[in-house]
């Protein structure tokens, strides 16, 4: 099971204050654990959404919004991507996280889809697709590209 665990944003982090050289180590030591147990698929913080972009779309209308975005509570500061084999597996790595904000903070937990969970509208046909698009992403990332 793959699990997409996203630190939410914080009025700092959306004001671009960067990491204290603490925090960045205490995370990095965290990564190493996951990178030692064979969990960690990726791991990334982001840029304020000040440095983004929203397209909104409406039917076959997009519209282009540029950050910053408001509701900072509903924006991610970052993100892991791990694979456990279980959702409280997944709580336990995210209960060790060091806590990003050293005040209240939010991080969530979301199971990613995997082919088997969409059933019969997974057709061979999209299998395949899938498939070689998966090869094809390791072959660009084995270039560097």
């Amino acid at each position: 099971m793959r699990f997409l665990v996203m630190v939410k944003a914080t009025e700092e982090s959306e004001a671009g204050v960067l990491p204290s050289e603490e925090l960045l180590t205490e995370m990095g030591n965290y990564n190493d654990e996951l990178v030692k147990a064979g969990l960690l698929l990726a791991a990334e913080g982001l840029h304020p959404s000040s440095k983004g972009a929203r397209v909104q779309f409406s039917g076959n209308k997009r519209t282009v919004i540029d950050g910053p975005f408001a509701e900072t509570k509903e924006l991610i500061a970052g993100f892991w991507v791990i694979q456990v084999k279980s959702k409280e597996e997944a709580i336990e790595w995210v209960k060790r996280v060091p806590n990003p904000t050293g005040d209240v903070g939010q991080i969530e937990i979301r199971q990613v889809f995997e082919a088997s969970d969409f059933g019969e509208a997974l057709t061979p046909e999209l299998r395949e697709q899938e498939e070689r698009q998966g090869a094809e992403i390791s072959r660009q990332q084995s270039r560097g590209c």
